[in-house]
């Protein structure tokens, strides 16, 4: 349609439209109070960890406003540009990484057998108690980093992943169905350098319903 066709209302309605898609709101911390209170998780070592999931998401609402600056700017030649857009990636995985983390704990429950996601666990693994030798040996990597249990779309395949720091060994094209932080913000607090007994109670407190509705 020609612009000069749109008159009244119907322009007004379509200019509207443009600033709603133009608005950029800043991102916004998830709350997970919900889970002070879990069984082997104190409270200061719970409300420590939000802490730092904050300070994700506020450098991410620092990072992209001074991103933005900088390119109405034409400041985007310069190595601080570039170097912006590498420190984006790494706070909005530790963001994004802490909200998997979070959303899938919290729960009383074993994985329940009629489920997808068990079904699929019993065929790539060989049963669930191999899945768990598995994913417990990628929480046992050296580093600081996360154990991930993944879905590959292009095959169906499930794969526990380690993740080094919040980048790097991340696989393309997978969906991240359970998450365990292995930093040690996660676990210091309770259990100091014993990364071992923080395993053992991540996997007694796994929200499987949520986990399982992630793959479904």
């Amino acid at each position: 349609m020609n612009n000069d066709m749109i008159t009244g209302d119907a322009k007004k309605s379509t200019d509207d439209k443009r600033v709603r898609l133009h608005k950029i709101e800043p991102f916004k911390a998830k709350d997970y109070s919900h889970l002070i209170g879990m069984e082997g998780f104190s409270q200061a070592g719970l409300q420590r960890h939000f802490q730092i999931y904050q300070g994700y998401v506020d450098r991410v609402n620092a990072h992209s406003e001074r991103r933005r600056a900088m390119l109405s700017e034409g400041k985007t030649e310069i190595p601080q540009f570039a170097e912006l857009r590498k420190r984006f990636a790494y706070e909005f995985n530790g963001m994004r990484l802490h909200e998997y983390y979070f959303g899938n704990l919290g729960g009383k429950n074993d994985l329940d057998p009629d489920r997808l996601l068990y079904r699929m666990i019993v065929e790539n693994f060989g049963s669930f108690e191999l899945w768990k030798i598995d994913f417990v040996a990628a929480a046992a990597m050296p580093g600081r980093g996360w154990a991930v249990l993944y879905h590959d779309f292009e095959d169906g395949h499930l794969t526990n992943a380690w993740i080094m720091e919040h980048g790097f060994n991340h696989l393309v094209g997978c969906k991240l169905l359970l998450v365990m932080d292995a930093w040690e913000d996660a676990y210091a607090v309770d259990y100091a350098l014993h990364r071992e007994n923080y395993v053992e109670t991540f996997l007694k407190n796994i929200d499987w319903i949520a986990v399982a509705d992630r793959l479904e």
